[in-house]
């Protein structure tokens, strides 16, 4: 690390004022998956209860329902799964509203249960119910658990495609996010967004994001829905909104709006800015990228006037994460347009890399730098940072800036950081 600023304990735990660097605190605390290739167990045997968890998202753990899919999390360390976030993932259309709605063996009911038992042999009691849910017409949901305690998870499938009987097929992942859900995202848009930010169609944004910094793999839902405009957006983003406990938004429609100028650029701008101003009053980030360009007359003659009003959109709302320039991609590489409008499969694989390539660059690499210590992140190091230490130990508490906080640079914060941080903030009020 590069915030190294204790001399050591031979020397009593002095501390050097004098040689102390600032400590960059990474914008994005990583909310690793957890659950890859843990012991697994279903009812429709361990064959498909491995698609479940593995590295790859074609995959899926596939049954007829009702049936269960369940994992010995025993292995974790405990740390790392104090709180977790499970997320199941299927192919189906995020949402049933539009034109082109597509359920795909998508869990319309479901509960999830944790048990305390030993890890090692699948525990036929004990499970305890932190989870139900009626008439799901999502294709992946999100539910953060207080885990503390346990060592199991399990989903129960009892209802697909809004139907009792049948079968579902999902993958399953369960993330730490003992310190916060801090990366995890969903891409709202149009069947370009539905097409391209799938994470079983080649390379997802999860994967490219953790070839960059292996750190990180990020939670990424897929929001897209075929031949919707920013106006059926505005109407549902409340509701999404409500169900996704993520914190990175991106709003990506455009290209239907603008197809044959059916919303018209100012009706655009107000459906864009209600979806932002939503987000923020969620306490959320939103993100905004560019319409990619088309070569279908009825899109590019109006085009321009729409991404207009996404630089407008820019100028005025600070707070909004712009995303990639997908106009100009296109506009460059029109060869990897299928059909005018929507990407080839190498189109959409470009997508996901720039998606990758430039939130690692606007969000994950944009860490501020803070002074030795200062673990609440307000610009100075004091009592305050002392006693959110402390609280955080007990586990009362979390931190704005936890690099700020491994005062002895070993990769762990325990009471010995915090032993420094006194010695610190004693040494600081006598000079």
């Amino acid at each position: 690390m590069m915030y190294k600023r204790i001399t050591g304990l031979a020397a009593g735990l002095a501390i050097c004022l004098t040689a102390m660097p600032l400590c960059a605190a990474a914008q994005v605390q990583p909310n690793p998956v957890i659950s890859r290739d843990c012991p697994v167990y279903s009812g429709a045997g361990q064959g498909s209860a491995a698609y479940g968890n593995d590295a790859y998202y074609y995959s899926f753990w596939s049954a007829q329902v009702p049936d269960y899919l369940a994992y010995d999390l025993s292995g974790v360390p405990e740390e790392q799964r104090r709180t977790i976030d499970a997320v199941f993932y299927t192919t189906s259309s995020y949402d049933v509203i539009g034109n082109y709605v597509s359920r795909n063996q998508e869990p319309s009911a479901y509960t999830i249960e944790v048990n305390a038992a030993p890890g090692g042999t699948y525990p036929e009691d004990g499970w305890e119910s932190v989870v139900t849910v009626e008439d799901n017409a999502l294709s992946s949901r999100q539910h953060v658990i207080d885990f503390e305690g346990y060592q199991w998870i399990r989903i129960t499938v009892t209802g697909a495609d809004g139907r009792d009987s049948g079968s579902a097929a999902i993958n399953f992942d369960i993330h730490d996010v003992s310190d916060g859900v801090t990366d995890s995202w969903i891409f709202f848009g149009d069947s370009i967004t539905a097409g391209g930010m799938h994470n079983c169609y080649g390379t997802g944004y999860a994967t490219y994001v953790s070839q960059l910094d292996d750190r990180y793999f990020p939670i990424q839902e897929n929001g897209g829905i075929g031949g919707i405009t920013s106006t059926q957006g505005k109407e549902n983003i409340d509701r999404w909104l409500s169900t996704f406990p993520g914190k990175y938004v991106s709003i990506a429609y455009g290209t239907n709006d603008a197809w044959g100028n059916q919303t018209g650029p100012e009706g655009y701008y107000e459906n864009t800015v209600y979806m932002i101003r939503a987000v923020l009053d969620a306490g959320k980030v939103p993100v905004l990228p560019k319409i990619p360009f088309a070569t279908e007359e009825g899109v590019s003659t109006y085009l321009d006037n729409y991404n207009a009003v996404i630089d407008r959109i820019y100028e005025e709302y600070p707070e909004v994460v712009q995303g990639p320039d997908f106009e100009s991609y296109f506009r460059e590489h029109p060869d990897e347009l299928s059909d005018g409008v929507h990407p080839t499969s190498e189109g959409y694989d470009a997508m996901r890399q720039m998606w990758a390539q430039t939130m690692y660059e606007r969000v994950y690499s944009t860490g501020e730098s803070f002074d030795p210590g200062d673990v609440t992140a307000d610009g100075t190091f004091g009592m305050a940072d002392v006693v959110a230490m402390q609280k955080y130990l007990v586990r009362l508490g979390t931190l704005k800036a936890p690099e700020c906080g491994d005062m002895n640079d070993d990769g762990r914060l325990d009471v010995l950081d915090l032993t420094y941080m006194k010695r610190l903030l004693t040494q600081t009020a006598e000079r």
